[in-house]
């Protein structure tokens, strides 16, 4: 495999589509360095490991030589991004974009190399444009060719109403790859119509057109909805480390391949030999703690790491939590009572019976003691339910 190659393989890794992968390749055999671009609206202050997806391929690109730009939406945030959205963002302050930056700038350097990033602001050059200057952008395109975008269809249709700065985020977000001549953006697979919209922009500026590369959303603890703080279904970069710990290990089997594609910087042949191990009868959990090891000691330390097993090996393993347990969704609605759970789960045969078991500390949620007869559950998540000795149950509330 020639070096282009190899490099071609790595960035391909895990990524949902790219285009055009012909052009990608044409750069990569002229052997110069790319620079290449994501952007980030800094909408809130703390990043999941969602978010890390992207960061984690930069760190790809950086490792192969090339100028990785971090580009902070500090303009874009004051617009908010209407991506997936059935309502209109509430934009946010310039004061709150900014204290959300600085909390940005810290934590990707937990993965990115700082020597060898560029931090970039999109208010650089929006800040300079003027009113005539927003006006010819948004003079570049049609409402009709907008309309194409698949959320401003649906909302559309539906009756749903539409501000008009909605329609400049996507020609905002093309103009920031004019602007910094980039030769790769990456994004999320819901982000595509933004995308293509910098190659289009481009194309108009007699630039030559980025090649866009689109990396597939994570799901989250349940399996099923994208990783995100309002479905609490996150892992956050700055949870603790148990929390981590606790969080990594309470995904299913099957999921746990998915995060180490998108998420483990381990080579793609160990992670292959880690599936046939499996499928030769190693424990997945023993697959799945070196992945809650991998991600604790990048965002904390190797020692958190290792104190991070011993405490789930105290509060887990010594209770003898099976490999198997029954795997459930239960609806929480605004709320729903344990004892109601315990007996919708078959934990326990009657209401009454979790009653006297909590009183008795027979019950637990991933490992802590539950004391509270009266607890009302309205987190939506994974959890383990235990019962005595031998009764468990991996519980999603939805």
């Amino acid at each position: 495999m020639t070096d282009w190659q190899a490099a071609f393989a790595e960035i391909k890794r895990g990524s949902d589509e790219i285009l055009i992968e012909e052009e990608l390749i044409d750069r990569l055999k002229a052997g110069k360095p790319l620079k290449i671009k994501a952007g980030f609206d800094p909408t809130a202050p703390d990043l999941h490991l969602g978010h890390t997806v992207l960061i984690n391929k930069l760190r790809t690109f950086q490792n192969l030589g090339h100028e990785v730009i971090f580009l902070i939406g500090d303009f874009t945030g004051l617009i908010g991004d209407p991506t997936g959205k059935n309502v209109t963002r509430k934009p946010l302050t310039k004061e709150q974009v900014l204290e959300n930056a600085k909390t940005y700038q810290e934590q990707v350097f937990k993965i990115l190399d700082p020597a060898k990033t560029t931090i970039r602001f999109n208010s650089e050059w929006f800040d300079k444009i003027g009113a005539d200057g927003m006006i010819r952008l948004a003079a570049s395109q049609t409402v009709a060719r907008m309309l194409e975008r698949d959320d401003f269809k649906k909302r559309y249709a539906n009756g749903q109403p539409i501000a008009i700065h909605e329609f400049l985020y996507p020609l905002v977000q093309g103009w920031d790859s004019v602007a910094l001549e980039a030769d790769v953006e990456l994004g999320g697979t819901d982000q595509r119509f933004n995308l293509l919209m910098g190659r289009e922009l481009q194309k108009n500026q007699g630039q030559k057109q980025q090649t866009v590369l689109m990396m597939p959303l994570l799901e989250g603890l349940d399996g099923v909805q994208k990783m995100s703080k309002s479905l609490d279904n996150y892992i956050g970069i700055t949870d603790s480390p148990t929390d981590m710990f606790g969080k990594v290990m309470s995904i299913s089997d099957e999921l746990m391949w998915r995060y180490y594609e998108l998420l483990s910087f381990k080579p793609i042949d160990d992670i292959q030999q880690l599936k046939r191990d499996v499928e030769g009868g190693k424990n997945p959990r023993d697959v799945k703690i070196a992945l809650a090891q991998e991600l604790i000691a990048r965002f904390h330390s190797e020692s958190d790491a290792d104190a991070a097993l011993q405490d789930f090996i105290q509060r887990f393993q010594k209770n003898a939590i099976p490999d198997d347990m029954p795997e459930l969704e239960i609806d929480a609605g605004e709320g729903i009572a344990i004892g109601n759970l315990l007996k919708q789960a078959n934990l326990v045969a009657s209401t009454s019976d979790a009653m006297r078991m909590i009183k008795q500390g027979a019950v637990k949620i991933d490992g802590e003691k539950v004391d509270d007869t009266r607890l009302v559950l309205n987190e939506k998540g994974v959890a383990v339910y235990q019962v005595g000795k031998r009764k468990f149950a991996r519980i999603t509330l939805i």
